[in-house]
């Protein structure tokens, strides 16, 4: 099949485009390659992904330029697009709050146009688990109410979530959310936390700690996510969200813990008042995933740190 995946020279988009290599298909990557973090970086993904000698080919472009969407979707016959490219974080959304609608929402209805008027039937979408907001209900599910966004980027994904069901409902174009949660791995975002952390823990700098430490994450490595998204490529489902998450809560100073012993180095801790927009917590129930579509998170964070750091140390060498 001919995939195009939306931000496949990001984090999440590199990982997919990979696996999509290694299962036959070819793949076109469109990204922006913006500097929201160093488009080295980026770059850097896209050669390792070259490097693989598979049929690949990468599209730069906006979301927001309807006419570059429209002239890859005319001269590209594909079968199915994976739409991961967005504006992305909760604490810069809080700056640029008009960026992240724009991006988000407005690249969104793009892709779905594009979708729509070349007969590509089937478009899987990233959403977040911050369209949750402040849940006093754990662990979350998808047929929670979601009405309490507390940050532009929740806000924008509420917003490509209903999207979805539009073009699904009117247009009846097959459209799969998927709410991840706090993915990491291998090529994360430099600004994420644990990548942070271990970038100043290894150079010896005190790292920004918001809150008392108490405040947890269901973290879930990037190739049980990778899992979830080519199960969502097999079959129709409609329209569908689904949770992704590993199903196990950490605490930040947990977090902090286990890689201080990864890199072993103790952390200097410099404590900070919360930040807005945060949730306390955040917790996948991945029992819908599981059944329909076969999602068996399998990377618990006690294994995940420790072969991200392997990662960060040789890619910082």
């Amino acid at each position: 099949m001919n995939f195009l995946v939306t931000g496949g020279a990001g984090f999440i988009g590199s990982h997919v485009c990979e696996r999509l290599l290694h299962s036959g298909h070819a793949v076109w990557a469109f990204d922006d390659l913006n500097n929201f973090y160093d488009p080295q970086l980026k770059r850097r993904n896209l050669r390792e992904i070259q490097s693989l000698a598979k049929p690949f080919k990468f599209e730069q472009g906006d979301l927001t330029d309807r006419a570059a969407l429209d002239e890859l979707f005319g001269r590209v016959k594909f079968d199915q697009v994976i739409h991961l490219a967005a504006r992305a974080g909760v604490r810069p959304s809080l700056e640029e709050p008009a960026l992240y609608q724009r991006v988000n929402v407005e690249g969104t209805v793009n892709v779905l146009e594009a979708a729509r008027n070349n007969d590509v039937k089937k478009i899987t979408i990233a959403s977040s688990s911050s369209v949750y907001g402040v849940n006093a209900k754990v662990p979350f599910s998808e047929s929670d109410p979601i009405f309490s966004a507390i940050s532009p980027y929740a806000a924008s994904k509420l917003a490509c979530e209903a999207l979805g069901h539009v073009y699904h409902h009117i247009y009846g174009l097959d459209v799969v959310m998927l709410r991840f949660f706090t993915v990491y791995g291998p090529r994360q975002r430099p600004d994420l936390a644990i990548h942070k952390f271990a970038r100043l823990i290894h150079a010896g700098k005190p790292i920004p700690v918001f809150g008392d430490g108490s405040t947890a994450r269901d973290y879930t490595y990037i190739t049980d996510i990778v899992d979830g998204v080519m199960a969502c490529t097999q079959k129709e489902y409609g329209y569908e969200i689904f949770n992704l998450g590993e199903s196990q809560t950490v605490k930040l100073s947990r977090l902090i813990e286990l890689i201080e012993v990864a890199l072993g180095k103790k952390a200097n801790l410099d404590r900070l008042p919360p930040q807005p927009g945060d949730v306390p917590i955040t917790f996948a129930d991945v029992s819908k995933a599981r059944a329909k579509l076969g999602y068996h998170p399998r990377v618990k964070i006690e294994q995940g740190i420790p072969l991200f750091v392997d990662w960060f140390l040789k890619s910082n060498r």
